[in-house]
């Protein structure tokens, strides 16, 4: 009986080892963004899709970013739906989906604990790019993204912070 050859997914620690053994990436920082967006937003449709026939209501989709801590090169994004809005974090983006109106809107994108105090402290040298995400910082670090998750979940503003 001749054995039937399976070809098989490689691992990312394979890949990841690949690409630090190749030479250096010949395209475009934008280019390298603009194939990660069409991945995210593929990702991004696809739980939200997956997901709407749970709720009758909106609902939210988180995505946490993180950073593979033995593969330097690998960033993973994980996308899962909630009923409740979930409350601020560091590496969070977190997207309403308003069945009502059959729209999904962007609420907040906090990068990491690091990013932030950068962007915090040379407030004044970022670009006009950048100001919609150094918006969504200060929202975070004064507690505006905090009022926001509580509104959206039907929580009293005076209501207090869950302890763990």
């Amino acid at each position: 009986m001749a054995q039937k050859h399976i070809k098989r997914k490689k691992t990312v620690g394979q890949i990841a080892v690949e690409q630090q053994q190749k030479d250096p990436e010949t395209r475009s920082p934008i280019e390298i963004q603009q194939e990660h967006e069409k991945e995210y937003l593929k990702n991004l449709l696809e739980c939200v899709h997956t997901n709407a026939h749970k709720y009758a209501n909106d609902f939210f989709v988180v995505v946490i970013t993180k950073n593979e801590k033995l593969l330097y090169n690998v960033i993973r994004c994980y996308f899962f739906d909630r009923i409740s809005c979930p409350t601020p974090d560091y590496d969070q983006t977190v997207f309403m989906i308003r069945r009502a109106q059959d729209e999904l809107v962007h609420l907040w994108t906090i990068p990491n604990r690091e990013a932030c105090l950068t962007y915090m402290e040379n407030k004044d040298k970022v670009v006009p790019e950048e100001y919609a995400i150094l918006d969504n910082i200060i929202r975070f670090m004064n507690g505006d993204l905090f009022k926001l998750c509580k509104k959206l979940n039907h929580e009293e503003d005076e209501s207090p912070h869950l302890v763990a």
